[in-house]
């Protein structure tokens, strides 16, 4: 994807949502191969991490409509070894998890969304993954994150410890200088975009502070 020339023109939730459909805008118009293209280079950026490679247990979202792409991903890591865990939505919008075993063992859930088959973990099970990749609109440079508005991955990041690898898998052109931040959102420590790899953020300016 070509980069963008985003400009945050509001804050808070009238910030936060005018962004969501500037974004959804850019990604509806992706051709399938740009797509595909952009799964591939970011599910290898992914699987040369050494935290991924070590990873015994990681938490995965099962990417639908233009998210940035992860079955391959998904199934990469599942076929050597990790034992991956896939979101299942509650009807509160919180986010259980499932083991994934291959891509028989999935159904359709609500929403659009496709679900592991076997038996809910429960919520604090991303808790124990040794490594967590969400889906993202956009994320800033202080790893702050734009999701869809339902709160559900802000929920479960919080629940995963401050040494676990959080990524959120962009477009490029979606990490951005500044995201509409509230208190309650949570912040990821890595992204990956298809040209430029994976991108380490500062864990230590808070969400008040100007960026460098």
């Amino acid at each position: 994807m070509e980069s963008w020339s985003l400009t945050v023109t509001g804050e808070g939730e009238d910030g936060k949502a005018a962004l969501r459909r500037r974004i959804l805008a850019a990604r509806a118009g992706l051709p399938a191969r740009r797509r595909a293209a952009a799964e591939q280079a970011l599910r290898e950026a992914v699987l040369a991490l050494p935290q991924a490679q070590m990873a015994g247990t990681a938490a995965v979202y099962y990417s639908i409509g233009s998210e940035p792409g992860t079955h391959g991903l998904v199934y990469a890591l599942w076929k050597r070894g990790t034992y991956v865990l896939l979101p299942v939505l509650r009807p509160d919008l919180d986010l259980d998890w499932a083991s994934y075993e291959g891509p028989d063992s999935l159904r359709p859930g609500p929403r659009g969304l496709t679900e592991p088959a076997e038996a809910p973990r429960g919520a604090g099970a991303v808790s124990r993954a040794d490594l967590v990749i969400v889906p993202a609109l956009a994320v800033d440079r202080r790893g702050v994150r734009l999701g869809r508005g339902g709160g559900s991955y802000d929920r479960a990041l919080a629940r995963v410890g401050p040494q676990v690898p959080t990524i959120a898998l962009l477009y490029d052109g979606e990490l951005l200088d500044q995201v509409p931040a509230a208190p309650h959102d949570q912040r990821v420590r890595l992204v990956a975009r298809p040209e430029e790899g994976i991108t380490r953020l500062p864990d230590e300016l808070p969400f008040s502070s100007p960026l460098p």
